[in-house]
């Protein structure tokens, strides 16, 4: 059986890498090529998905990048499979894509036998991730999950809500019966603690841990 496969990249010179690679598995044909995501969602607007398996796409393109075309197309066009082929290799994007229930992901460098053998996974309606994917996607799951799990006391927790309430430090000093001295402490320690930059950030993880409802 022949498989229909649609490329989008703005670099012509990978897509025309990615076609000589596939003259070696005949039964994956390539049927139309793009530069952006707009002009895929064009294309399948018209056309529907009918007769395509699957979506090679890069992440950075212009007016609508990988991102936001695997999102809808996971929404509109749910039979199509997706897969990235991409320089970038960022947790959060990894992330986003998953959730979006991307198909695959391999970076650009890979080698043309793992490329192929994402292809045919993917085809066979498995998910393929390479091994440097896997990586980047655990380690920034667990960088996020560390983050989420800093434990404040509870004096930190009444002097954090107080600033996200725009408390001066002299009023929450009166407030808690402590000196300015301290919770000028108070307040670098929780900057640092919390790894944010600010008193917004600060504002933004009382909001986040229901301080302020």
């Amino acid at each position: 059986m022949a498989y229909n496969l649609i490329i989008a990249d703005d670099h012509k010179m990978f897509i025309d890498g990615l076609i000589s690679i596939l003259t070696d598995a005949p039964e994956f044909k390539v049927t139309a090529t793009f530069k952006n995501g707009a002009q895929v969602l064009k294309y399948l607007n018209i056309n529907g998905t009918e007769n395509l398996h699957l979506l090679i796409t890069d992440l950075s393109m212009p007016e609508i990048g990988g991102l936001e075309l695997n999102q809808n197309i996971k929404e509109n066009f749910p039979t199509l499979k997706t897969l990235v082929v991409s320089m970038h290799i960022d947790g959060e994007m990894i992330d986003n894509l998953i959730r979006n229930n991307v198909d695959g992901y391999v970076p650009k460098n890979a080698e043309k036998e793992e490329l192929l053998r994402a292809i045919k996974t993917i085809i066979n309606g498995e998910k393929y991730f390479s091994q440097e994917i896997k990586k980047a996607y655990t380690d920034a799951m667990f960088t996020a999950k560390a983050k989420e799990e800093v434990h404040l006391t509870e004096r930190e927790k009444e002097v954090l809500k107080l600033i996200a309430e725009e408390f001066t430090t002299q009023e929450i000093a009166d407030e808690l019966f402590l000196s300015k001295h301290t919770i000028e402490s108070y307040r670098k320690n929780l900057i640092s603690k919390l790894n944010v930059k600010n008193l917004a950030g600060l504002t933004k993880h009382a909001i986040k841990i229901g301080l302020l409802d």
